[in-house]
């Protein structure tokens, strides 16, 4: 084996060694994520039931118009503008 194969072969080795280092902190770093990602999980999840259930939400909100429209119309306004900032911050992150 001639220096320059040798050299390459040390190069190499050391570039293995590295990315398994990388590996193991990227491992790391990832693991403190964990709790943010459970989070967005648990609110995917709950829109898909709101999806699929749209009829429970009309018939409770049906029921909460009858019994209370004054602050259902007060949560509704409220949600609509969260609605509306949810919008307007999507739409400003995917447009470049």
């Amino acid at each position: 084996m001639n220096q320059r194969d040798l050299e390459l072969a040390l190069k190499k080795q050391r570039l293995v060694l590295r990315s398994a280092a990388l590996r193991v902190h990227l491992t790391r770093e990832a693991g403190q994520l964990k709790p943010a990602f459970s989070t967005v999980d648990q609110i995917r999840e709950a829109l898909s039931w709101i999806r699929e259930h749209l009829h429970i939400i009309a018939v409770v909100s049906a029921a909460a118009l009858v019994a209370r429209p004054r602050t259902l119309f007060r949560w509704g306004r409220r949600g609509y503008f969260v609605w509306k900032a949810l919008r307007s911050l999507r739409q400003r992150i995917s447009t470049p």
